[in-house]
């Protein structure tokens, strides 16, 4: 098991970030990696509410972890503090014990020079995900949560 550790400067106010973490229409768009769509298929953002998820390869890669086209994974929300913190643990829906395994996803927003500073630790991800990879999709997903909260403003 390995952690992913990201942080990044938001030019928007911690309010409109926290939505964007809590509200499936904007999961969906920016929780997503470059090349992929996302889709929703529940998401109960309240303490112990459900969320599942599905990310689909926009052109065949053979690389999904649920199948040879999409990283499904559901999970629940541990803790939601408004405008400061959202916790979850999720597992991949998936046959491959590589791929196995409860994360948790902890993201917590402070104010920083007039918008909101983001932190976001991914712990327990499973050994057949390679972390410079989870990394690097990560990037893009808080890249495109920033261009939208940033524009939103």
């Amino acid at each position: 098991m390995s952690t992913t550790r990201m942080s990044r400067f938001i030019a928007a106010p911690r309010s409109a970030v926290y939505r964007a973490l809590t509200d499936a229409s904007a999961v969906a768009a920016w929780r997503v990696p470059d090349g992929m769509t996302g889709h929703i298929h529940v998401y109960e953002p309240c303490v112990g509410g459900a969320f599942r998820i599905s990310l689909s390869y926009d052109r065949p890669t053979g690389a999904g972890k649920t199948d040879l086209a999409t990283d499904t994974y559901q999970g629940r929300f541990v803790a939601l503090v408004q405008d400061e913190q959202v916790v979850e643990t999720m597992a991949f829906e998936t046959e491959d014990p590589a791929m196995q395994g409860w994360m948790i996803l902890t993201v917590s927003l402070s104010d920083r020079d007039g918008g909101t500073w983001l932190d976001a630790v991914h712990d327990n991800v499973p050994p057949g995900v390679s972390p410079q990879d989870n990394e690097t999709g990560w990037r893009m997903a808080l890249d495109k949560l920033a261009a939208m909260v940033e524009r939103d403003r």
